[in-house]
């Protein structure tokens, strides 16, 4: 390991100024394009939480963008304003996925299509392809104060989101009591000794 480092070291000390003009380059580049994908993801209507009047709008909204969060909602549905109050301020920091909502009494066929049965639902959509869902607030610790960083970290355990948090462990939800996340137990045959078909009653 120390032979490693004294070797990058002096690789540095012997790097001379047209070196650093390559690298420089090579940064300016590199911003550039950072930029020119930024452009074109605001200009998809990315970095903004709007609605969308039909399904037929979704189909062309979801082939615009390689990572899309779909928020099918009601408008007489409580959580869902919950769910309307996180998602513009992930919207605006993760430019690279496109934020938008559905109401499902306009969209019956999707709806159906997508087997949504509960709302709020956020389907979550990589290249063309329904890849994950977050049905209602199982997922978001069980409670409706739960904070914007564990939806962006559940979004995140789908990689419809660059996450750059631990995905291992849901971020604190700070004193708030009564969030649980669901963790599932592994199965097995038997169970766990207290089964109801023993024979020890």
């Amino acid at each position: 390991m120390e032979e490693q480092l004294d070797t990058e070291i002096e690789k540095l000390e012997q790097i001379d100024e047209e070196d650093l003009e390559r690298l420089h380059e090579r940064r300016l580049a590199a911003l550039k394009k950072a930029q020119q994908q930024k452009q074109e993801w605001l200009s998809k209507g990315h970095g903004e939480y709007r609605e969308i009047p039909s399904e037929k709008d979704f189909f062309q909204e979801v082939k615009d963008s390689k990572n899309v969060v779909c928020h099918f909602h009601r408008e007489s549905t409580f959580r869902c304003k919950i769910i309307d109050k996180h998602l513009p301020i992930l919207a605006k920091k993760h430019l690279e996925t496109k934020f938008i909502k559905l109401n499902v009494e306009k969209a019956p066929f999707l709806t159906e299509r997508l087997r949504i049965k509960v709302i709020p639902t956020l389907a979550l959509v990589k290249d063309g392809k329904t890849k994950d869902y977050i049905v209602g607030f199982t997922d978001l610790g069980n409670t409706d104060e739960f904070t914007t960083d564990v939806l962006e970290w559940r979004l995140g355990c789908s990689g419809i989101i660059n996450y750059s948090g631990n995905l291992m462990e849901p971020p604190s939800q700070g004193t708030k009591s009564g969030a649980k996340f669901t963790k599932l137990d592994k199965k097995t045959i038997r169970g766990k000794g207290y089964d109801s078909d023993s024979d020890e009653d």
